[in-house]
């Protein structure tokens, strides 16, 4: 800065250059010459310097925030994983204590039917038969036995099968434990990596905002940033233009009013009026939000871009067809994938405060043949 200050001063002082000049032989404004010369490639070596810095420290931005997503989609799958295995492990539970009353009645009736067997067998079976002058009832009194017998053998071996299961279901418990601790490991472990990967970012957005601290600077950042999101958005379009919409699309220019807002909360800002000093203005709103909430798709549509940019952060964007599109940006963690259909209300992304922001929030836009237009008129409340 000193150099470009001592560089400002030179020039200003041209305007007496020509009396100096006359003054002086040409070997001083040679070395005049030669010193502007010097001044001038160090200027551009600084700015070459900065520009370099300033880009490393975008991609060190980058790199911090896509991990940051990576991570909190991972600490949601496994979360999900861990709840859906707690339900199995209830639902076996509750299959385990049916099967232990089970188990208790057949043990009670067993235990009945051995003391009416020892009772028959104090009797003597043989000696039964004999005492029975009477052919059919000796006929009766044999198929007694028989059906006796037959049903304590069934019950035995529905008590015995009662017993599998139950060992089947203990196992399947005790599977399901050993499960649900190696998610809770996992989950801590990507939670600490969360902390580490969050100081990385942290230290990347002080690095950056450092670097554009003044208002000018900022401001061309700004700009910079939306003619990057503007080519973004051209491209896409031009890609999009060729795929083709399903039988079940849902007209989005019919929805105008009706459609949800992506997040509950109010907006920070007004589309159209004036940022930074009024020399840009909002082409989308910012909706300030819990780290984590679900941000949620405001209509039918495919997902075209999920991945992190300039600016953006991890930045969400929706084809809806008939030229319109919907941008979701500043967020955590990216819940679908380029390609994937989406309806009204599906969750996509969670919310954060990536890009470099200092707040949590979502920053949304809807754009029509690539121009911005007012979320309000299409959103309902």
């Amino acid at each position: 800065m000193r150099t470009a200050l001592a560089l400002c001063g030179w020039l200003i002082g041209l305007n007496i250059a020509p009396l100096a000049l006359a003054q002086s032989d040409e070997e001083q404004a040679r070395e005049q010459l030669q010193t502007l010369r010097g001044q001038i490639q160090e200027i551009n070596r600084t700015l070459q310097r900065d520009r370099g810095r300033r880009d490393t420290l975008q991609s060190q931005l980058r790199e911090a925030e896509k991990e940051l997503g990576d991570i909190q989609r991972d600490i949601r799958g496994i979360q999900a994983d861990i709840e859906a295995g707690q339900a199995r492990i209830a639902e076996l539970d509750q299959q385990g204590a049916a099967l232990g009353k089970a188990r208790d009645e057949q043990q009670a009736r067993i235990a009945a039917e051995m003391r009416t067997a020892w009772q028959l067998g104090q009797q003597g079976h043989l000696k039964i038969l004999l005492n029975q002058e009477d052919p059919q009832t000796v006929a009766r009194t044999l198929t007694y036995y028989r059906y006796f017998f037959d049903a304590r053998d069934e019950l035995i071996g529905e008590y015995r099968q009662t017993l599998r299961e139950l060992d089947e279901i203990q196992a399947g418990i005790a599977a399901e434990n050993q499960a649900l601790d190696q998610r809770q490991s996992a989950m801590e472990q990507r939670r600490t990596q969360l902390a580490r990967a969050s100081a990385t970012r942290e230290e990347a957005v002080a690095a950056l905002n450092a670097r554009i601290s003044d208002q000018g600077t900022q401001l061309k950042t700004l700009e910079a940033d939306r003619a990057r999101l503007e080519e973004l958005l051209q491209s896409i379009e031009r890609a999009v233009s060729e795929l083709e919409v399903p039988e079940d699309y849902k007209d989005f220019a019919a929805a105008r009013g009706a459609m949800p807002w992506p997040l509950a909360g109010k907006r920070s800002n007004r589309f159209g009026r004036s940022r930074n000093a009024g020399k840009m203005r909002w082409q989308g709103v910012n909706i300030p939000a819990r780290e984590g909430d679900t941000v949620s798709a405001i209509h039918h549509g495919r997902v075209v871009y999920a991945d992190w940019f300039r600016g953006s952060g991890l930045l969400m964007i929706i084809d809806h067809g008939d030229g319109y599109m919907s941008l979701y940006a500043h967020n955590q963690s990216l819940l679908r994938d380029v390609g994937e259909w989406v309806t009204g209300g599906m969750p996509i992304s969670t919310v954060g405060s990536s890009g470099g922001q200092q707040q949590a929030g979502l920053y949304f836009e809807i754009r029509k043949d690539g121009k911005p237009v007012d979320p309000a008129r299409w959103c309902e409340g």
